[in-house]
């Protein structure tokens, strides 16, 4: 199944023209998820992601239209978590954004490497119902370099890094999240291995010690 995609329209920034232009880009974008079988796209703060801080409530509008045009195809845009981000870095703001969209379709993206680097702790996820979360992205983060400085391809393989991987997961079953673990690396030196093979490991790390708690409570 194609469980979600992403694209990079800008949907969220403040000048009027290139909202437009990114919401046109990303009807596009959804139309093509549609087409292969999805159901589900990224929403990220693409274009608003240096120096301006957004009112979150505009956001929310902004947010809302693109639910509005995703309802229309069929596709359902998620409010993703970009931890490097000046804008929806924090998990609270990406809760926000969906809630004060008042949109029935709306939903959070979250990462694990994305909450870290945006310095929400683990614990918030406690406060979010499970079904409206549709996809997770799962990776892991070393100890070094420090969270200021760690960046997307220091992300490594589910269980190579210091994450609190098994609470994450317990949280997530407890909350009633019933969506996909879906394996998120832009680790440059897995890039020189082969794409199959890279995804064979990603699946025997989330091993059975990870994933017993999720799948028992799924069950």
């Amino acid at each position: 199944r194609v469980e979600s995609a992403i694209g990079f329209a800008q949907w969220i920034v403040d000048d009027p023209a290139t909202r437009q232009a990114g919401l046109e880009e990303a009807k596009r974008n959804m139309e093509l998820v549609q087409l292969l079988g999805g159901s589900h796209i990224a929403a990220p703060p693409a274009g608003a992601t240096k120096d301006v801080q957004l009112d979150l409530f505009a956001a929310a509008e902004r947010y809302r239209a693109l639910l509005v045009a995703g309802a229309e195809i069929g596709v359902v845009p998620q409010v993703e978590v970009w931890g490097h981000s000046a804008n929806l870095s924090r998990l609270g703001e990406a809760v926000f954004v969906a809630i004060e969209s008042g949109h029935p379709d709306a939903c959070l993206l979250p990462d694990v490497y994305h909450i870290y680097k945006g310095g929400s702790a683990f614990a918030g996820l406690e406060m979010i119902d499970g079904k409206s979360m549709h996809c997770f992205h799962m990776n892991d983060y070393p100890a070094e370099p420090p969270r200021e400085n760690i960046s997307d391809a220091d992300r490594v393989y589910p269980g190579d890094g210091v994450a609190p991987l098994d609470q994450i997961l317990k949280t997530l079953a407890e909350v009633g999240f019933r969506g996909a673990l879906s394996l998120e690396l832009f680790n440059r030196e897995y890039w020189k291995q082969d794409a199959g093979e890279v995804a064979r490991t990603g699946l025997k790390k989330r091993s059975e010690e990870h994933t017993s708690e999720l799948q028992s409570r799924q069950t």
